[in-house]
């Protein structure tokens, strides 16, 4: 057997064991060790993803007979407050000069992404990149083109469905986006200033984030975004956001950025919402929202210390609850603290409107919350802005029932008014309901004058898309015999 002397003892020592590990060893008496990992904890091998998603996701073009760009700027998607552009693609449209094209005639006005979800061709898209649109232009990744065709659209969480003629297509795998966890890899597929099936990656920036301050005043919107680091630009709007196992995790719809380029956040619809929405949108052609029926806000900790709150930390805060609403029925009361909905902790604004968003009226859910530092656990079932269960159903202009007719100069003249529009062919729907007849003439709507039937479709469907609970045409007009009469038209469908 080999024998060391001591100081070749020492000397290899000294190789084998770093310095500081030396000194640490020398003050504690205790072996210090260097973790290291395992090569599963640290796998980035994005290619099985890449793989499964660059087929799943499509290139939108979207084309319009008429430019409408309210801020003048030559990008589009341009943020006039300098902090969010939800983005379009590159402005094409502008690359031929305005003489040259027919009026009639439709022109690309933007780049976006959509994303396969049946093998029968139905797409999920944001709303932002098909809105406004005359045509709709889908290109595969295969390079086949097909036209799509609006399934229906949602607003308030921007998305959109669409749908093209084709079969046997590759929709992607939908993952379960509470399941995500902050600092997980994930990629983002989409068409970047109209680069087709371009793959980035980036972790989970963070869950639950809100692009607003609407929690404050407590109205619901989309305020519950996944942020990560992936590098979006102009054209991935739309597109896929996955996990290392390809299944869609979330719909990229908007970058923080002052440039309109990417600047190093970019924010994903959660599945969660993306799935009901457009269940939603193929089965009842608008979105059926349930809302808890309270005003909150944010707990933090000078409300905390105000209000004597010690319990809880974090939770949304009753402010107000309204009459018929689930919190009614709940008995929520003023400085009660929501905690959870169905165990699902809601710790902000943002939360509690993902939660509310994957349900329908007519869902049971169980809210947690906290009264005079008590924990309570009651259940209930949601209901709409109107208060019940109803189906909402997609807002149509002809179910006013009439039509309306442009007035002379002379007969504007005659009833001495300067704006209006004459009710005729009036049948069965809501103003009939209301009371109007034949031959009334309608000065303004919600206090805007109107000129043609071009202006009260324009607020109707101002009226049908708000988050208002109350649906309602208030009119002011006149009668040809010069008798003044005011209406108020209930559009809300029970």
């Amino acid at each position: 057997m080999k024998r060391y002397s001591i100081p070749a003892m020492a000397a290899l020592l000294a190789i084998l064991v770093s310095p500081a590990c030396a000194d640490n060893h020398a003050e504690n008496s205790t072996p210090q060790f260097i973790r290291t990992s395992n090569g599963a904890s640290f796998d980035t091998d994005f290619t099985v993803a890449a793989e499964k998603t660059v087929n799943a996701v499509v290139c939108i073009k979207s084309f319009t007979t008429q430019r409408q760009n309210p801020y003048g700027n030559q990008g589009g998607g341009y943020d006039p407050f300098g902090m969010f552009d939800f983005f379009f693609g590159p402005q094409q449209r502008q690359q031929q000069p305005r003489q040259q094209q027919r009026s009639n005639e439709p022109v690309q006005s933007g780049v976006g992404s959509g994303v396969i979800i049946s093998e029968d061709g139905y797409i999920v898209t944001n709303n932002h990149v098909i809105e406004d649109a005359d045509k709709l232009e889908v290109l595969l990744n295969d390079n086949s083109t097909y036209e799509a065709r609006v399934v229906g659209t949602d607003e308030a969480t921007d998305l959109a469905l669409i749908k093209i003629d084709a079969e046997n297509l590759s929709p992607i795998t939908f993952g379960d986006s509470e399941q995500l966890k902050i600092g997980e890899w994930v990629l983002a597929v989409g068409n970047p200033f109209g680069f087709n099936s371009t793959v980035t990656a980036g972790i989970v920036s963070a869950k639950a984030r809100s692009l607003s301050q609407n929690g404050r005043n407590g109205k619901i919107g989309m305020e519950s975004y996944i942020q990560t680091d992936a590098a979006l630009n102009p054209g991935n709007s739309g597109g896929a956001l996955v996990n290392l196992k390809g299944e869609l995790i979330g719909v990229n719809s908007a970058i923080y950025s002052n440039t309109g380029s990417y600047a190093g956040f970019s924010f994903a619809i959660p599945t969660t919402i993306v799935k009901k929405v457009m269940t939603d949108l193929r089965q009842y052609g608008t979105v059926q929202r349930a809302v808890l029926g309270c005003t909150v806000k944010e707990l933090d900790a000078k409300i905390a210390k105000d209000k004597n709150i010690t319990a809880v930390k974090a939770g949304l805060l009753v402010d107000a609850v309204n009459d018929r609403s689930t919190a009614k029925e709940i008995g929520l009361q003023k400085d009660d603290v929501i905690t959870a909905i169905n165990d699902m902790e809601v710790h902000n604004f943002a939360q509690l409107v993902e939660q509310l968003n994957k349900f329908r009226p007519g869902d049971k859910i169980t809210v947690t919350y906290y009264r005079d530092n008590k924990k309570e656990v009651k259940s209930a079932t949601l209901r709409n802005t109107q208060g019940n269960t109803s189906i909402t159903k997609k807002g149509d202009f002809s179910e006013i029932g009439c039509a309306f007719m442009k007035l002379t100069d002379e007969q504007k003249r005659h009833l001495g008014i300067s704006t209006g529009v004459k009710v005729t062919g009036l049948k069965n729907g809501a103003f009939r309901d209301a009371g109007i007849k034949d031959g009334f003439v309608i000065t303004d709507i919600n206090g805007r004058a109107v000129n043609s039937s071009d202006d009260v479709e324009q607020i109707y469907n101002m009226i049908m898309k708000s988050e208002d609970g109350d649906k309602v045409m208030f009119i002011t007009g006149i009668y040809p015999s010069g008798k003044k009469y005011y209406y108020a038209v209930n559009l809300a469908q029970e």
